[in-house]
Parts: structure tokens; C-alpha cells; sequence
């Protein structure tokens, strides 16, 4: 997310508005396709690439422009995740079984489910490459491929999550490792990292911080705890109006913030931490933890790295606004995967998708795309078992908000929105291509007030 999304989600990459050269401008939806088309099995008019948030939502979509058995998703993982719901199973309110469906459960139906990865994209040739060296071909391709962890980035991990006071909500193996540490947390340190480089959900590495504030307080521990957010970050939030307010609640709770700490090894069979002071490279410090919560490093995936359709990081270049790329026209963005400067969030994506969905319709009918994604993106900050901060912004870090009150304040209606209402919507909304964020919802709350 960030910067929080706008600060750490390589808040310095702003593509400008690309706009189809002109002789692109008068191609046919034919000449967008160069390449010989195969049998079917081979061939798709819109392949997706992905089958996270994002490729479902838009498999879901693409499903009701050109037919289902014209559809194909590539996604190698059996299991589909809402994992925004991790941040309260490691706090111990949600289970993990709850946030888990069989990926072929939320496929749309009729759509096929190519169940393979993705190892080489040739957009030049309109096809790419999947395991075992098939080769599929298509007509529009949306890229969805998510982002990468990097557990390994940090010495001593991931084998370190073997012992015991160490979690990380990041992943399916390690996010009850959480839990498990929260509960068996004696006296001590409580670490709680954020990494030096772009990561989803960036506000998730605090809540866990706040849930396990919360939890040590209900059970009588609070005062044997000296919680520690260590973060690479020289901000807490990247949003002037949340921080204050996130600032405010750090301040009340005695929490410790330390800037521009980055974690680069854990000693797990010695409990101890170290963090490079990123304003004094190669110095470290050294901290004993009683638990620590590990964000690790992310990226671009290995796929995309060095690919045709990827800047020079390594993220799908897109057209910021239209989600089209910038070089090929009949290629898309969306999500984790690509360089949008905004925060990596299921929001965004929700946002993201109902704009990509105008923008492929427009391409299809040979029309240059008019509808604009703004940046929104959505954090609820967990700030406790039943109190949410709802931060909405969007790309200038200003705060583009839903509801009719003050949103920089802890509300249990939102906490309810967050673990209650979100999850239903996720799947029976977000992921069958109906839901495109709140902006409808922001309409009619502002016409509402006049």
C-alpha cells in the first residue's frame, strides 16, 4: 500500500499519460493481434494472467464482453486467499480456514483455468510461455501476477521462523506463528518491522503492532512489553491527516517508533534482531526480541523482471490513469504486479478493475480510453479488536473519503466494515466483476449532504 503506500510504493515512479501513436490509433481490433492464431487450447481473446484479486475480478468481467470459453486465467496455486483477513488471524480474531476457497471455486464459470506459471511473456508476438515450454497466444492479455516475498532477503530467514516468538502476517505458513508468539509473549521486546521496499498493505505491519498492544493490555501483560515499531520508513503514514491521528495513538499507547530502520538478519536461536540505520549505511544495531513480527522484502515477480512489458524495476508499465500499457496497446495492468503510484491494496484493485473494465472496452471497439483512475486506494488501520481508522487517498496523498464524518478517527463501525462486510463483498462482489469500488457509494453520500 502506501505511504504509508504513497511513500514506500515507489511513490517515484510517475508514468505520465501515454497516448496511442496515431497510426496505433486507427488499428483495427485485428491489427492488435499480428501473430497466427492457434486452435483453441492455444489461442484466447483475452488472457489473464493471475488468478489473484485482480485476475478474478477481471476474468469475471471479460467473461460477460466476450463470452466465457474466450477467457482463459493462469494460476499454478490450488488455493485462492483474501488475505487482508490475515492481519486479524494473527491477532487471533479471524481463522485462517475463513480466508481461504478452492481457486477453482471462484474461477467464473466457463472461464478455462489454466493451471500452469507463467515463465516468459512475448508481447511482440502476442503469446507467452508456461511451464513444460507451451505456448499460449492471444488477443488482449491483462497481467495480474501479484507481488513477490522475500523472506530470504533477510540473513537467517525464512529457515528462522522454525523457532518459536517469531511470525509474520505476510504468509499462509507463518501468519499463525503470529498468534502463537502474541499468546506466549512473557516480558520483553515486541519488534514489529516494515521493509526498505514497496509492500502490499502497507499499514498491515502496524496493525499487527496495535492488535498485540490490545492483547497484552486485556490480559494483564501490557506493562511487562516494550513494543517497537522499526521501520525503514522515515514517516509513519504517508497521509498527513492518518498519521497525525496514527501519531496521536502511538503517543497514548507508549509505543516506540524508530525511522529509518531496516531489518537485514534475525538470529532466531538467539532471539535477537538486526537493523541497518538506512541514514548511517553499514551501521547496525542489535535488539533482543521476546516477538517479533516480520514484513518482509517484496518485488516484482522473477517473471517480469527483465520482461518486454516491465520498467526498469521490474513492474508492469502502465498508463496511470488508463491501466493500458505503454508500448503495446492490447496488453494491461492491474494490481500488486504493475507501477501505479499508489498503494498495493485489495481496494485499489476493486478501483483499479472498474476503470480497466472502460478502458478494455474502449480498446476493443478501436476508441481511445477516456475513463481515469484517480490513485484511490483504501487502509483500514486496525488500531484494536474493535476500532478502525479508514484511510482513503489517492494518488497526491489526499484524502479522498467515502463517509460523511471524520474518517482520521477510531470508529467500531468501521472495524465491523473491515472483518465483516469487506469479506462478503470480496467474494460475492469484488471477485464476480460487480464491484469497482466505493465511488458510487461516495456519490450518493456527498449528493446526500447538499
Amino acid at each position: 500500500m502506501s505511504a504509508i503506500g504513497v511513500v514506500s510504493s515507489c511513490s517515484c515512479l510517475r508514468p505520465g499519460v501515454w497516448l496511442l501513436k496515431p497510426g496505433m490509433q486507427k488499428m483495427s481490433s485485428f491489427g492488435l493481434h499480428t501473430a497466427a492464431r492457434c486452435a483453441a487450447k492455444d489461442y484466447y481473446e483475452v488472457l489473464v494472467l493471475g488468478g489473484g484479486t485482480g485476475g478474478i475480478a477481471m476474468s469475471a468481467r471479460m467473461k460477460r464482453k466476450v463470452g466465457a470459453g474466450n477467457v482463459a486465467v493462469v494460476e499454478p496455486s490450488k488455493t485462492h486467499y483474501y488475505q487482508p483477513l490475515w492481519t486479524l488471524v494473527g491477532g487471533g480474531a479471524k481463522q485462517l480456514a475463513t480466508s481461504a476457497r478452492p481457486t477453482g471455486s471462484v474461477i467464473p464459470k466457463g472461464v478455462e483455468w489454466i493451471k500452469s506459471r507463467v515463465t516468459a511473456l512475448d508481447p511482440d508476438k502476442n503469446c507467452v510461455r508456461l511451464e513444460n515450454d507451451t505456448k499460449i497466444s492471444y488477443k488482449y492479455l491483462i497481467i495480474a501476477l501479484g507481488i513477490s516475498l522475500h523472506y530470504e532477503k533477510i540473513k537467517g530467514l525464512p529457515e528462522g521462523f522454525h523457532h518459536p516468538k517469531i511470525g509474520s502476517n505476510y504468509s499462509v505458513h507463518t501468519v499463525e506463528k503470529t498468534w502463537k508468539a502474541l499468546q506466549d509473549f512473557k516480558e520483553g521486546n515486541a519488534i514489529f518491522t516494515f521493509p526498505n521496499t514497496p509492500v502490499k498493505c502497507a499499514g498491515a505491519p502496524q496493525k499487527i503492532m496495535y492488535l498485540s498492544e490490545a492483547y497484552w493490555r486485556k490480559t494483564g501483560k501490557r506493562s511487562k512489553a516494550n513494543i517497537m515499531f522499526n521501520t525503514s520508513l522515515g514517516v509513519i503514514f504517508g497521509v498527513k491527516k492518518y498519521a497525525d491521528a496514527l501519531l496521536e495513538i502511538i503517543k497514548e499507547r507508549n509505543i516506540a517508533v524508530n525511522y529509518k530502520r531496516n531489518l537485514v538478519e534475525v538470529r532466531a536461536d538467539k532471539q535477537e534482531a538486526v537493523f541497518e540505520n538506512l541514514d548511517k549505511p553499514g551501521v547496525t544495531e542489535v535488539h533482543q526480541y521476546e516477538m517479533l513480527h516480520v514484513t518482509p522484502p517484496m518485488g516484482p515477480p522473477d517473471v517480469l523482471i527483465n520482461s518486454p512489458v516491465s520498467d526498469e524495476i521490474g513492474w508492469v508499465d502502465v498508463d496511470k490513469e488508463t491501466l493500458q500499457h505503454k508500448k503495446y496497446p492490447n496488453v494491461f495492468g492491474i494490481g500488486d504486479c504493475t507501477n501505479l503510484p499508489t498503494s498495493k491494496t485489495a481496494a485499489a484493485v476493486a478501483a483499479q478493475s472498474g476503470v480497466l473494465d472502460k478502458t478494455i472496452s474502449l480498446v476493443m471497439k478501436n476508441q481511445l480510453p477516456t475513463k481515469k483512475y484517480d490513485g484511490y486506494t483504501s487502509c483500514p488501520l486496525v488500531t484494536g479488536y474493535n476500532k478502525v481508522i479508514l484511510a482513503e487517498f489517492d494518488y497526491d496523498a489526499q484524502p479522498l473519503e467515502t463517509f460523511p464524518i471524520d474518517q482520521s478517527k477510531e470508529r467500531v463501525t468501521m472495524y465491523h466494515m473491515k472483518a465483516d462486510m469487506m469479506p462478503f463483498l470480496y467474494w460475492n462482489a469484488l471477485l464476480k466483476g460487480y464491484w469497482g469500488g466505493p465511488a458510487p457509494v461516495r456519490k450518493l453520500m456527498h449528493l446526500g449532504l447538499k
